[in-house]
């Protein structure tokens, strides 16, 4: 075997929605990392193919229709092919629509590099009556077809049988880089009527399922409802593992402080790092739950139609129906949704898009909510099947939604830009989802909320244990013992430095703390007030919501009031707090004109609204 075969290099194109992220999944399993292009911020995913016959790296390009790109991502993935030299190109084409997806496949075979052909949604071609010869769409070509069908994973060993054999250059007239557009077209037509027969039309699954699902009427109201029902299992689907999860850390503080001497690193461990970072790895079980309902609404082709859906209403606001996608990724994170507005083509309708998508409830904010929630809303049951805390948290989500949406009016008149937008969008068809695919996604996104929110969590769980345990006294430092001397600690007196600024909100000094250090991440907020309320406080393994409970105020009042709670709660839907995203939307926008400006914006709007909740509520 020559060395080439066992360090192949190949690349992974085709159009939009055609299978490319499920056969990349097939062929690398969780061999996979993203990465950026060479010499952008455009990410694309690489994954080791791994057989007995071969080795080769995978190289998945954003998907693109044709060398005339429409974004900043087809464009990059254009430059990048004909710059990259690849051993060769396999090339993914839905069987369903093949006249398209010929066509940026023809422009592909003029770079001179050879190409293997995979025909993906065979089974939907079938069911549209369709019929292709695939010996005569080869040897008319000159490459190889294999058909496919990614989802379930069939053909996928023929192709990998394939793989290690000599690629052939497309020898078809279609291969000429100076054809027009027309006679490309002209060209793949009498090429389909050699190998492509319809011998009938069946009425797809699909078109039935959208005449409700995207009904001018019901569309929106079904989408709430969805909405709804994932908010409800992230809170009943997610209560025993998050049970077994908070005694997990419970019953290993506890064997800690019995079995470690006494000593500032014992303090340390049980107090600073396992406090801080079970406050957030308790919610695990409900980020998981989110991200899987995200992964099923995008695998099934559900995504794509909320972006009908909602187009009418956002172009209206300033917004288009592309938008959809990032705003609605912004659900999950948003730096890979301000990521993928690249795939918006007119600048104005992107730069909004970037300014308002932080505003969407990340998951970053979900443990925020789910902890004041779990104190503020008791866990009750509406008509025996509505659960009003997942009432809330919808609430909170559609809050951040609107704000969105009344953002980007606002900044639809700001910015200024003449040159008109349009939404121009084939909806995949549905499929039944891949499971794997899903469980991949799962695994991905939970591992780097895991260890990407850990890492800022330790640093500032041992920098706040430092702050609360010791306080100034003239040169030296001394220890603070108990919980209610913290307030003599030099995070204490940090605290108390801004709590003047907050006290209108509702907030104390504690609550100053943790918005300061949530600054860098929103999930640090409840790792923060884990550790504040552990430090001096070695006998009591309580769970966190527990000890906010009993914190009182000096005349006796809870500190953690129906008004703080709601007022803690609007600011963080409101504030920026990441400063990666503030990192991604400078890259972005390549100034520091626009971070700049959602900082102060949001974090304006935040101040505002909760003053206003808190106030209210109080009177109330």
């Amino acid at each position: 075997m020559s060395e080439q075969q066992n360090d192949l290099r190949i690349i992974l194109a085709g159009n939009p929605n055609s299978g490319k992220t499920s056969l990349f999944n097939q062929l690398t399993g969780l061999n996979q990392k993203i990465s950026n292009l060479p010499g952008t911020t455009i990410e694309n995913k690489e994954g080791k193919i791994k057989a007995k016959a071969f080795k080769a790296k995978l190289i998945d390009t954003p998907g693109t229709y044709s060398f005339s790109p429409k974004s900043i991502d087809e464009e990059e993935a254009v430059k990048f092919i004909g710059q990259e030299h690849p051993d060769f190109i396999l090339y993914v084409a839905d069987g369903s629509n093949l006249r398209r997806n010929m066509f940026y496949l023809s422009q592909l075979s003029s770079l001179e590099i050879p190409i293997l052909l995979a025909l993906n949604l065979m089974d939907v071609a079938k069911n549209k009556g369709l019929e292709i010869d695939i010996t005569r769409l080869e040897n008319e070509l000159g490459i190889k077809v294999v058909p496919i069908n990614a989802r379930t994973g069939e053909g996928i060993s023929n192709l990998k049988a394939q793989i290690p054999k000599q690629q052939f250059k497309c020898h078809h007239p279609l291969n000429q880089p100076k054809l027009s557009t027309q006679e490309r077209y002209t060209l793949i037509d009498e090429l389909l009527s050699k190998s492509l027969e319809q011998k009938s039309r069946s009425q797809l699954i699909s078109h039935r399922i959208d005449a409700v699902l995207t009904h001018k009427y019901f569309g929106f109201p079904i989408f709430l409802l969805i909405l709804f029902v994932i908010f409800q299992s992230v809170f009943m689907l997610a209560e025993y593992p998050m049970q077994w999860i908070e005694q997990g850390f419970q019953l290993l503080s506890e064997f800690l402080h019995q079995n470690i001497f006494d000593h500032w690193a014992k303090n340390l461990l049980i107090n600073g790092l396992i406090a801080g970072l079970s406050g957030v790895l308790v919610f695990v079980p409900q980020i998981i739950i989110l991200f899987f309902f995200i992964g099923l609404l995008e695998e099934t082709g559900y995504m794509a139609r909320v972006s009908f859906i909602m187009d009418k209403l956002l172009s209206g606001l300033g917004l288009s129906g592309k938008s959809v996608i990032p705003l609605m990724s912004g659900a999950a994170c948003a730096i890979p949704a301000i990521m993928s507005t690249r795939t918006i083509e007119n600048w104005k309708d992107r730069l909004i898009t970037i300014m308002v998508t932080p505003l969407m409830s990340c998951s970053a904010r979900l443990p925020v909510y789910t902890l004041l929630i779990s104190m503020a809303i008791p866990s009750q049951m509406i008509f025996g099947i509505i659960n009003l805390q997942a009432l809330v948290l919808l609430a909170m989500y559609l809050l951040g939604t609107f704000a969105a949406l009344f953002a980007a009016v606002v900044f639809k008149w700001i910015i200024k830009h003449k040159i008109p937008s349009f939404f121009i969008m084939e909806l995949p068809l549905y499929h039944s989802p891949r499971w794997k695919n899903i469980a991949i996604t799962c695994w991905q996104k939970t591992r780097s909320f895991i260890f990407e929110a850990g890492k800022v969590i330790l640093l500032i769980s041992m920098v706040l244990w430092f702050l609360a345990s010791y306080k100034p006294h003239q040169d030296q430092t001394w220890q603070v013992q108990k919980t209610d001397q913290i307030e003599q600690s030099f995070a204490g007196k940090l605290g108390k430095r801004i709590e003047p600024v907050i006290k209108p909100l509702g907030f104390n000094w504690k609550i100053g703390i943790a918005l300061i250090t949530s600054f860098a991440a929103r999930e640090v907020f409840v790792g923060t007030m884990s550790t504040i309320y552990s430090v001096g406080d070695e006998e009591n393994f309580e769970q966190i919501r527990a000890k906010m409970h009993r914190d009182k105020n000096p005349d006796g009042s809870n500190v953690y009031s129906l008004a703080v709670i709601l007022s803690l709660m609007i600011f963080y839907a409101f504030a920026m707090q990441c400063m990666s995203t503030l990192a991604v939307v400078y890259k972005e926008t390549k100034s520091l004109k626009w971070p700049s400006i959602q900082f102060v914006y949001m974090t304006g709007l935040a101040y505002l609204a909760s003053f206003v909740t808190y106030q209210l509520v109080s009177i109330l």
